[in-house]
Protein backbone atom coordinates (compact mmCIF):
# COMPACT_ATOMS: atom_id res chain seq x y z
CA UNK A 1 0.00 0.00 0.00
CA UNK A 2 1.41 3.38 -1.01
CA UNK A 3 1.65 6.08 1.65
CA UNK A 4 3.30 9.49 1.38
CA UNK A 5 6.78 9.68 2.92
CA UNK A 6 5.37 12.14 5.47
CA UNK A 7 3.10 9.34 6.76
CA UNK A 8 5.91 6.83 7.31
CA UNK A 9 7.05 6.50 10.94
CA UNK A 10 10.53 7.59 12.03
CA UNK A 11 11.46 3.90 12.33
CA UNK A 12 10.60 3.12 8.68
CA UNK A 13 13.37 1.36 6.78
CA UNK A 14 14.92 3.39 3.96
CA UNK A 15 16.84 2.49 0.80
CA UNK A 16 18.56 5.33 -1.07
CA UNK A 17 19.60 5.01 -4.71
CA UNK A 18 21.74 7.86 -6.00
CA UNK A 19 21.40 8.79 -9.66
CA UNK A 20 24.46 9.30 -11.83
CA UNK A 21 22.96 12.59 -12.95
CA UNK A 22 20.05 14.76 -11.84
CA UNK A 23 16.56 13.67 -12.83
CA UNK A 24 14.94 16.23 -15.11
CA UNK A 25 11.55 17.62 -14.14
CA UNK A 26 10.05 15.72 -17.09
CA UNK A 27 11.65 12.47 -15.90
CA UNK A 28 10.33 13.01 -12.38
CA UNK A 29 6.83 13.59 -13.76
CA UNK A 30 7.21 10.42 -15.85
CA UNK A 31 8.54 8.19 -13.04
CA UNK A 32 6.42 9.37 -10.08
CA UNK A 33 3.33 7.34 -11.09
CA UNK A 34 5.55 4.26 -11.45
CA UNK A 35 7.03 4.90 -7.97
CA UNK A 36 3.56 5.10 -6.46
CA UNK A 37 2.42 2.02 -8.37
CA UNK A 38 5.48 0.06 -7.21
CA UNK A 39 4.90 1.03 -3.56
CA UNK A 40 1.18 0.26 -3.84
CA UNK A 41 1.81 -3.20 -5.31
CA UNK A 42 4.93 -4.17 -3.30
CA UNK A 43 4.35 -7.34 -1.29
CA UNK A 44 6.23 -9.73 0.97
CA UNK A 45 5.06 -13.34 1.09
CA UNK A 46 1.66 -12.25 -0.19
CA UNK A 47 1.26 -9.47 2.38
CA UNK A 48 0.88 -5.89 1.24
CA UNK A 49 3.66 -3.61 2.43
CA UNK A 50 3.10 -0.07 3.65
CA UNK A 51 5.64 1.75 1.53
CA UNK A 52 6.58 4.95 -0.18
CA UNK A 53 8.91 5.88 -3.00
CA UNK A 54 10.02 9.33 -4.12
CA UNK A 55 12.66 11.28 -5.98
CA UNK A 56 14.45 13.65 -3.58
CA UNK A 57 16.74 16.55 -4.46
CA UNK A 58 16.33 15.63 -8.16
CA UNK A 59 19.15 13.10 -7.55
CA UNK A 60 17.95 10.25 -5.34
CA UNK A 61 15.32 7.55 -5.66
CA UNK A 62 14.29 6.71 -2.10
CA UNK A 63 12.13 3.80 -1.02
CA UNK A 64 10.67 3.65 2.48
CA UNK A 65 8.96 0.76 4.27
CA UNK A 66 6.98 0.70 7.50
CA UNK A 67 8.28 -2.56 8.95
CA UNK A 68 5.80 -2.31 11.84
CA UNK A 69 3.14 -3.36 9.32
CA UNK A 70 5.21 -6.05 7.56
CA UNK A 71 8.91 -6.72 7.03
CA UNK A 72 10.52 -6.96 3.62
CA UNK A 73 11.62 -10.44 2.64
CA UNK A 74 14.58 -11.31 0.47
CA UNK A 75 12.20 -11.76 -2.46
CA UNK A 76 10.54 -8.39 -1.90
CA UNK A 77 13.92 -6.66 -1.66
CA UNK A 78 14.91 -8.38 -4.90
CA UNK A 79 11.68 -7.04 -6.45
CA UNK A 80 12.61 -3.50 -5.38
CA UNK A 81 16.06 -3.83 -6.96
CA UNK A 82 14.45 -5.09 -10.18
CA UNK A 83 12.21 -2.02 -10.11
CA UNK A 84 15.24 0.27 -9.63
CA UNK A 85 16.98 -1.43 -12.59
CA UNK A 86 13.88 -0.83 -14.70
CA UNK A 87 13.99 2.88 -13.83
CA UNK A 88 17.68 2.91 -14.80
CA UNK A 89 16.87 1.42 -18.19
CA UNK A 90 13.87 3.65 -18.87
CA UNK A 91 15.72 6.87 -18.02
CA UNK A 92 19.21 5.89 -19.17
CA UNK A 93 20.92 6.63 -15.85
CA UNK A 94 22.63 4.65 -13.12
CA UNK A 95 21.14 4.18 -9.67
CA UNK A 96 23.05 1.15 -8.39
CA UNK A 97 26.62 2.31 -9.09
CA UNK A 98 28.43 3.45 -5.92
CA UNK A 99 31.65 5.18 -7.03
CA UNK A 100 30.29 8.72 -6.70
CA UNK A 101 29.72 10.59 -3.43
CA UNK A 102 27.06 13.31 -3.31
CA UNK A 103 27.52 16.67 -1.60
CA UNK A 104 25.27 19.70 -1.34
CA UNK A 105 27.34 22.68 -2.45
CA UNK A 106 25.78 26.10 -2.98
CA UNK A 107 22.34 24.54 -3.00
CA UNK A 108 23.21 22.04 -5.74
CA UNK A 109 23.96 18.33 -5.52
CA UNK A 110 27.49 17.71 -6.76
CA UNK A 111 28.99 14.28 -7.33
CA UNK A 112 32.63 13.56 -6.45
CA UNK A 113 34.35 10.37 -7.54
CA UNK A 114 35.60 8.38 -4.52
CA UNK A 115 39.06 8.16 -6.12
CA UNK A 116 39.53 11.96 -5.95
CA UNK A 117 38.03 12.48 -2.49
CA UNK A 118 41.38 13.08 -0.77
CA UNK A 119 42.39 15.54 -3.48
CA UNK A 120 39.08 17.43 -3.18
CA UNK A 121 39.64 17.75 0.58
CA UNK A 122 43.28 18.82 0.13
CA UNK A 123 42.23 21.49 -2.39
CA UNK A 124 39.54 22.79 0.00
CA UNK A 125 36.67 21.92 -2.37
CA UNK A 126 35.27 19.79 0.44
CA UNK A 127 35.43 20.93 4.06
CA UNK A 128 34.21 19.40 7.34
CA UNK A 129 31.09 21.58 7.02
CA UNK A 130 30.28 20.52 3.43
CA UNK A 131 26.92 18.77 3.48
CA UNK A 132 27.18 15.11 2.49
CA UNK A 133 24.39 12.74 1.47
CA UNK A 134 25.23 9.59 3.42
CA UNK A 135 23.26 7.04 1.43
CA UNK A 136 23.87 4.38 4.07
CA UNK A 137 21.09 5.97 6.15
CA UNK A 138 18.60 3.19 6.87
CA UNK A 139 15.74 4.79 8.77
CA UNK A 140 13.30 7.59 8.09
CA UNK A 141 14.29 9.60 11.18
CA UNK A 142 17.89 9.92 9.98
CA UNK A 143 16.71 10.68 6.45
CA UNK A 144 14.79 13.66 7.79
CA UNK A 145 17.38 14.86 10.32
CA UNK A 146 20.85 13.81 9.12
CA UNK A 147 20.59 13.66 5.35
CA UNK A 148 22.48 15.62 4.24
CA UNK A 149 24.81 16.12 7.21
CA UNK A 150 28.12 17.94 7.61
CA UNK A 151 30.82 15.64 6.20
CA UNK A 152 32.72 15.72 9.51
CA UNK A 153 29.65 14.17 11.22
CA UNK A 154 29.68 11.14 8.89
CA UNK A 155 32.09 8.34 8.05
CA UNK A 156 34.00 10.95 6.02
CA UNK A 157 35.33 12.55 9.24
CA UNK A 158 38.60 10.62 8.87
CA UNK A 159 39.43 12.67 5.75
CA UNK A 160 39.53 16.00 7.62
Amino acid sequence: MFVPFSDLPASARIWIYQASRPFTSAEIAQVEPALQRFAAEWTSHGRNLEASAAILHHQFLVIGLNEAVADASGCSIDASVRFVRLVEEQLDLQLLEKSQLAFLIDGQVELVDRRVLRQAVAEGRLTPATLYFDNTVTDNAKLGQQWPAPAAMTWLAKYF
